[in-house]
């Protein structure tokens, strides 16, 4: 099982780290939410849980809960600019449904 990120994701979440001043990485993981089931879950993470799964890549550590990477396994974190709009992309080969808004998807 992995989970990955761009250069382009690592550069952003570095600078995020940075200003922020502390941190061990991002936590990604998925909820219930939305209209299709789920939802992705973003965050800071300043100690390991237990039960957490780390990925380092391209510096940057990404923790996983074992739940979420059953849903998340083979996902890569992308970071993009689109004229004025910016932001983080998930690239999730599990995904078979997403709601018309791109907020939540469904396995």
């Amino acid at each position: 099982m992995t989970i990955s990120l761009t250069e382009a994701a690592a550069n952003r979440v570095q600078t995020y780290l940075e200003k922020r001043g502390k941190g061990l990485g991002i936590r990604l993981g998925v909820r219930s939410s939305g209209c299709s089931g789920m939802a992705y879950v973003f965050e800071f993470v300043d100690e390991l849980e237990e039960g957490d799964v780390v990925f380092d890549d391209h510096g940057v550590r990404l923790i996983v809960d074992a739940k979420s990477l059953l849903y998340l396994d083979g996902t890569e974190l992308d970071f993009c600019k689109e004229g004025l709009n910016e932001g983080f992309k998930f690239n999730n080969p599990n995904v078979s449904e997403q709601c018309g808004c791109g907020e939540s998807f469904t396995v």
